[in-house]
């Protein structure tokens, strides 16, 4: 096994680890560690999106589908969507942060494209590439990596959306045994008008769980497929979304994916994959959304002076330039993770497939956690365009209208935000179980220091962030003496307390992010010198104040939930011990800093 491995097992933490475990600034991935040929793969992709979409961002408004269509194509000949896909089967191939990246900087333009793009290099592909036979791979990777054929995902069902494995498609084996007959209805599918092949879930006889299928669609030999009227919707107007019916539709046994009754295990790990790059898809939407607004409040004139020099502008751009660089940070932090994984794997002698399904599988909390806060940041991010655009910002005629209507999708497809939460936690207690996560030994140490008598001792603050990170330590005792308390409780009953657990994730969620930013920026003031670092400090700060304040709030609302008497005194006390700054921040002086930089640049400068 080679050094590099040895060096990745040793440091790299499992999945959900982060809370329990000491997470070195020099293990962290960050954007600022791109090698050359990411970089050179950044150029590419925001050229293509600077040249090719921005220009028809109107266009995309329209229900422009051709269009959308046209522009995939131009995708794949550029090679965008066989960026994973493995070379023998003419995808370039490349590791998990590179296709993060691609997945990144394609999608800030516009929601129709970026929903296209995910839809079909994502949970289209993914499936075969994760679980398809030799000859499943050598026939429809090529078409789907090279934009010859698109794919689309067919899961949702009218009865069974979050409930995935509730679907009521049928697939019935013909009587001589070579094909199954596909009879049912599906919703919401991204890619159906345009799309050649889909990934389809359908129940064989009474099994327990679906069973997926790679489905061929020729709209000339239809095989009993039908399609809806285009949906439609809210946002994402140039996304093809519809309806798609399967009347006996006939599909050869050699097209099961994987094996009988797997479906389910399919789609949620493809789903896992689908959760990280739709936080990636969100990144690249904000920086732009940042860069419209502060050109906007450069320019806009009120009271005689720009409206960029009022502080409530000031405030406004700070934030959302925190959100989105602590989203990076965290974003960028997981997949690097996700990608030493599948290394390591492959060095122990995983095949590509094994390794990158455990890879993605080590990291679902993450995954999930990523999906949540980066789609809501995006959401906040989009709204505050409008606002600080004003009454513009509610026309159709600037761009923050559309970026608003577009990133509204995102906090529902992938798993609503509410499954994910529930899903971050649930996953964690069942890593504990298993042993795969201590949670009980930390969790333990935190009452017995509950019970104990407080140090006095004044913390030594001097090095660059000690006090943020001292705090992420205190924040996680929060989670540990409150969810350690919740399954104390409960046990296995913990998932029938739902508001308990979305109190639980939001302190979890808000551990990661928090931390995530501020490990990327010790790591660069380490490198590059803090006096470099100034803006990104008081990003890092300022997310931490904000996560502080959030923790607060979700600790106290589950501790008053099922504690009562000297139990919720106590953890109360604890709460609030574990929550105190030693030295407050200025918060309007680190949002100040931020403002100025952005103001100063006139654009998303990090």
């Amino acid at each position: 096994m080679s050094t590099q491995a040895d060096s990745n097992k040793k440091d790299l933490l499992r999945g959900g680890q982060f809370l329990v475990k000491e997470t070195k600034a020099e293990d962290v991935f960050t954007p600022e560690d791109f090698s050359d040929e990411q970089k050179m793969m950044r150029e590419s992709v925001q050229d293509f999106v600077d040249r090719e979409i921005m220009p028809k961002r109107e266009e995309f408004e329209k229900k422009n589908y051709e269009l959308t269509e046209e522009l995939m194509k131009k995708a794949g000949e550029m090679g965008f969507l066989g960026v994973s896909v493995p070379e023998e089967y003419d995808g370039l191939g490349m590791g998990f942060v590179t296709t993060m990246l691609v997945v990144d900087y394609i999608s800030g333009a516009t929601g129709s494209f970026s929903t296209a793009f995910g839809a079909h290099s994502g949970i289209g592909t993914l499936p075969i590439t994760l679980y398809g036979t030799e000859e499943q791979k050598k026939k429809y990777l090529p078409k789907l990596s090279t934009g010859e054929w698109f794919g689309a995902y067919a899961l949702t069902e009218p009865g069974a959306g979050s409930d995935a494995n509730s679907g009521k498609t049928k697939a019935v084996l013909s009587e001589d045994g070579k094909y199954y007959s596909i009879t049912g209805q599906k919703m919401w599918i991204s890619n159906a008008g345009f799309c050649n092949m889909m990934i389809v879930f359908a129940r064989i006889e009474d099994d327990k769980n679906i069973t997926g299928f790679i489905v061929e669609y020729d709209p000339e030999n239809p095989n009993g497929i039908s399609l809806g009227e285009e949906e439609k919707k809210l946002g994402i107007h140039s996304s093809s979304t519809r309806q798609v019916f399967f009347n006996d539709t006939k599909v050869p046994v050699e097209n099961m994916l994987s094996e009988r009754g797997n479906g389910f295990k399919i789609a949620m790990n493809a789903l896992n994959v689908g959760r990280i790059k739709l936080a990636g898809a969100c990144l690249d939407a904000q920086r732009r959304t940042i860069t419209s607004a502060v050109k906007y409040a450069n320019e806009r004139v009120q009271f005689k002076t720009p409206i960029a020099n009022f502080g409530a502008v000031q405030s406004k751009l700070a934030e959302m330039a925190a959100s989105a660089y602590v989203g990076e940070a965290a974003s960028y932090r997981a997949a690097k993770d996700i990608e030493d994984r599948i290394s390591i794997r492959q060095e122990e002698g995983n095949s590509h497939q094994e390794a990158e399904l455990k890879g993605v599988e080590e990291y679902a909390i993450e995954c999930s956690i990523l999906k949540v806060a980066a789609s809501e940041d995006l959401q906040n991010c989009t709204d505050e365009g409008i606002q600080i655009f004003g009454g513009m910002g509610f026309s159709a005629d600037a761009p923050m209208e559309s970026a608003w209507r577009d990133a509204r999708i995102t906090r529902i497809y992938e798993g609503t935000n509410e499954i994910n939460r529930m899903l971050c936690v649930g996953m964690l207690v069942k890593k504990a179980m298993k042993g795969h996560v201590d949670l009980l030994g930390p969790a333990t140490k935190v009452g017995e220091e509950l019970t104990g008598i407080p140090s006095f001792d004044k913390p030594d603050f001097s090095e660059l962030l000690a006090e943020e990170k001292e705090m992420i330590k205190k924040l996680k005792k929060v989670f540990l003496m409150v969810a350690g308390s919740a399954v104390q409780k409960f046990g296995p009953q913990l998932e029938d307390h739902q508001q308990l657990l979305l109190a639980s994730a939001d302190i979890l969620i808000e551990i990661y992010m928090a931390e995530s930013g501020i490990l990327r920026v010790e790591k660069n003031a380490k490198r590059f010198g803090a006096d470099t670092q100034k803006e990104q400090i008081a990003m890092a700060k300022l997310y931490l104040y904000h996560a502080v304040d959030i923790i607060n709030t979700r600790a106290k609302e589950g501790i008053v939930s099922f504690a009562e008497g000297d139990e919720q005194r106590m953890m109360l006390m604890g709460l609030k011990r574990f929550t105190k700054y030693e030295n407050q921040p200025n918060v309007v002086e680190l949002r100040n800093t931020i403002a100025q930089k952005v103001i100063a640049e006139n654009r998303y400068p990090f």
